[in-house]
């Protein structure tokens, strides 16, 4: 079976004024399909900037990413734009909700740019992941009326909408309390196991490392290792 996710030589440098600073060295890495991996490590080390070169969101300085089998350092940009609507969902740390648009509207939207139809068909799986992620009594209202915790609920709903290949969530569980984080880690483990879907986090979280296949240990820009939870220094999951 072919890796969902090849990496090799991943290297990312940015420029701040005359100085330049490393941000990922030589990464190696494959993910294979159905996986639920976590990768850890302390501030800085790399993490969020893994999730967006895997993500499409950011180029690398050296190095290839391949998603499902196309590299995209060689796509032009609307390549690009249709590898990330068709088979990657991205959880972003800081939401990116759109403020005009109410919660059913941020989560339909990925399947307007697909044309998913009919509206019926639209509504019943907005309208699903709502209710499965607990947000559901609050689709009429907009972002900036709900706590963070809901508008973290709202970005996960948005990137399961069109059931992709593909979950990367950075910090998927930062602004949620455990009873509510628990309950998004069983929805990504249920759809895990039941659709396939291959899921990497960036965490922090004991909880989700300790719910992940693996931990991949990140320093200074690069893997440091690939263990199992218990390895890690955590308790089993629940």
């Amino acid at each position: 079976m072919n890796p969902i996710v090849s990496v090799h030589g991943l290297t990312k440098e940015y420029r701040l004024g005359n100085v330049t600073v490393p941000a990922l060295r030589n990464v190696e890495l494959d993910l294979q399909p159905g996986e639920f991996l976590a990768v850890a490590g302390p501030s800085g080390s790399g993490k969020t900037t893994l999730l967006n070169m895997i993500g499409c969101v950011d180029a690398p300085t050296a190095g290839t990413v391949e998603v499902d089998g196309q590299e995209t350092t060689k796509l032009a940009e609307r390549a690009l734009t249709d590898l990330r609507l068709h088979k990657i969902g991205f959880i972003f740390q800081s939401f990116n909700l759109i403020g005009v648009l109410s919660v059913f509207q941020n989560v339909e939207l990925p399947l307007l740019l697909q044309r998913v139809g009919p509206a019926a068909e639209r509504r019943r799986r907005v309208c699903d992941l709502l209710d499965r992620v607990g947000i559901g009594v609050h689709a009429g209202q907009r972002p900036n009326e709900l706590s963070g915790g809901q508008r973290q609920r709202v970005a996960i709903a948005r990137a399961l909408v069109t059931g992709p290949k593909l979950v990367l969530a950075d910090e998927p569980t930062a602004n949620l309390d455990s009873v509510n984080g628990q309950m998004i880690l069983d929805l990504m483990k249920n759809l895990n196991k039941q659709e396939g879907t291959t899921f990497f986090f960036s965490t922090h979280d004991a909880r989700v490392m300790a719910n992940a296949e693996a931990v991949l240990r990140l320093a200074d820009g690069a893997i440091v290792d690939r263990v199992a939870p218990a390895d890690a220094g955590l308790p089993p999951a629940k």
